[in-house]
């Protein structure tokens, strides 16, 4: 595995993102050398606790191939067990990695729900709002779809924006791979929402590490990708953001530090893939011996996917998926 030195002044400038980044893991304070202090503290709000599932409401946003479409779906469809089983010979898998989520409770010990749905997905290949978008757009962007029934109003749910690789989102690629919030919806109560942007040709290094060089770390080769650099690093971000949005949707669950530039339950464990992680290197990690791809869990279909490590809210520990 290549060594990926990264410069202070980067790492000091994404501490300082705004609330609810999802970061590239390898380029934010590395959690591998994280003190103690760095429990999350739950400030007393609700979690996404519902016995059902968590319900994902896509919107792709702009021009996607179906080949990058395919392992996004396919990793929304992977946290169930088959047949509420797991296969010994495939693990570790997606559903276990979700397990850690499980031990986030709220305040009645609820804990988060058992597992992540794809509800329903929508299209918008003519780029309705251009290409070239502000934050607060895609929180009106998503109210609209609900207020038309293009989508369904759920309390339970996570609306989730994704745009293409030709879209340019505010602060996107400015220490900030992809963000959550909430707002209101009908003027009935609060949906959560998020957006997570294609990094492959705006930010490669920052949101598809370790699958990308960083732009000043030193030259060497990245970690082949198992189903594409854009689109790993979409899934790695989605799964940062699914995170912390289900742990902290409105701000008040579980995080540390400032409440506008929270640490949550992956950011608070940058850089951190397998065990043996440190600065500049993801950790131990599974390699395909077909196409030489470098992953640590199995999904539906029988993708590989690199899920980032989670904050251990009991452990008080980075646990990765093994």
């Amino acid at each position: 595995m290549p060594l990926l030195l990264l410069p202070l002044t980067m790492v000091i400038a994404l501490a300082q993102a705004p609330r609810s980044q999802g970061l590239n893991q390898s380029l934010s304070q590395p959690s591998s050398l994280a003190p103690i202090s760095t429990k999350l503290n739950y400030h007393g709000g609700p979690l996404l606790t519902r016995p059902s599932s968590i319900n994902i409401y896509l919107i792709w946003y702009g021009a996607f191939y179906q080949k990058d479409r395919a392992p996004i779906t396919d990793f929304l469809a992977s946290f169930s067990p088959v047949n509420g089983r797991l296969n010994p010979l495939t693990e570790p898998t997606v559903a276990k990695w979700w397990s850690t989520i499980r031990l986030y409770k709220d305040k009645a010990g609820n804990p988060v729900s058992g597992t992540v749905r794809l509800a329903k997905q929508l299209g918008d290949i003519k780029y309705s709002l251009g290409k070239n978008i502000k934050r607060a757009q895609i929180a009106n962007y998503v109210t609209n779809k609900i207020d038309n029934k293009l989508l369904p109003l759920d309390a339970n749910g996570i609306y989730m924006v994704l745009t293409s690789k030709d879209v340019i989102v505010e602060r996107f690629c400015m220490g900030s791979c992809g963000f959550h919030g909430s707002t209101m919806a009908f003027s009935k109560g609060k949906v959560v929402y998020a957006h997570i942007g294609d990094p492959f040709n705006q930010c490669p290094g920052l949101c598809a590490w370790p699958y990308a060089i960083p732009a000043y770390g030193p030259p060497g080769p990245a970690l082949v990708a198992p189903n594409g650099v854009g689109t790993d690093g979409m899934i790695m971000n989605i799964a940062t953001i699914l995170a912390g949005a289900a742990t902290n949707p409105f701000n008040t669950g579980y995080f540390q530090g400032d409440a506008l530039a929270p640490l949550e339950a992956v950011t608070a464990c940058p850089g951190i893939f397998g065990a043996g992680a440190y600065p500049g290197y993801p950790g131990n990690l599974m390699v395909d011996k077909i196409s030489r791809a470098s992953y640590n869990a199995y999904g539906a279909n029988g993708r590989k996917f690199l899920l980032p490590a989670v904050w251990d809210p009991v452990g008080l520990n980075c646990k990765v998926v093994a």
